[in-house]
């Protein structure tokens, strides 16, 4: 049975996820936005934190094969990434956002020794700018990167460029397609905010502007 409806479910019952087409919510980078992911709140939930990992562990044993090591993305996918690594017997290592400022200046932390290739977790993935990061960080310290499995993603066009483009393969536990059909389904949203939703994920950067001349 395909998990990805679950992993949706879950995140709406924890309200790991947030929907609110008519007050939206800002992002950092300045978009107007009707969604907000904190897929932190999955570990305060040892039942969503479990599923979480044996379907991490599962889409990198049937579509990777067993890494290395497991490299978790500050700071979202740290503790899932410590989680799936222990559950597969694997060494951890994670990565910063920038290398240190001090000391030995690293950027990613832990013991490069224990191996040469690394599956990376992430917690969410929205232009990929980030996470992409990460990978080359990995690169540089000599690490090959053989994929990355996220909890969620938007799907934004971008973020599939620039993967396609960096050479990693994406594999993610659950999408905003899946979300918004899980939603609908419990009625967390309706089928006109649907539709804004859908737009939203179309062209953030113009939605609101839009979503105005439309009410």
């Amino acid at each position: 049975m395909d998990p990805a409806p679950k992993v949706a479910e879950f995140l709406l019952q924890i309200k790991a996820v947030e929907l609110s087409p008519q007050k939206p919510f800002t992002w950092a980078s300045g978009w107007r936005s009707p969604i907000y992911c904190d897929n932190r709140k999955t570990l305060s939930h040892p039942a969503v934190r479990t599923f979480i990992r044996q379907q991490f562990v599962h889409v990198i044993n049937e579509t990777f094969g067993k890494p290395d090591m497991i490299a978790g993305v500050a700071t979202g996918g740290i503790a899932h990434g410590a989680l799936v690594a222990q559950e597969m017997g694997l060494p951890f290592v994670y990565v910063r956002s920038d290398a240190k400022g001090h000391g030995k200046k690293n950027q990613v932390e832990g013991d490069l020794s224990t191996g040469r290739n690394a599956i990376v977790i992430e917690d969410l993935v929205s232009t990929g700018g980030s996470s992409l990061k990460a990978v080359q960080a990995l690169r540089e310290a000599g690490i090959e990167v053989k994929g990355m499995v996220s909890i969620f993603t938007y799907g934004f066009d971008e973020a599939a460029k620039a993967f396609e483009e960096a050479k990693v393969k994406l594999q993610a536990l659950t999408n905003y397609d899946v979300l918004l059909d899980q939603a609908l389904k419990t009625d967390h949203i309706t089928e006109k905010e649907r539709a804004s939703l859908s737009e939203w994920r179309r062209n953030p950067s113009t939605w609101m502007q839009e979503k105005a001349t439309t009410t």
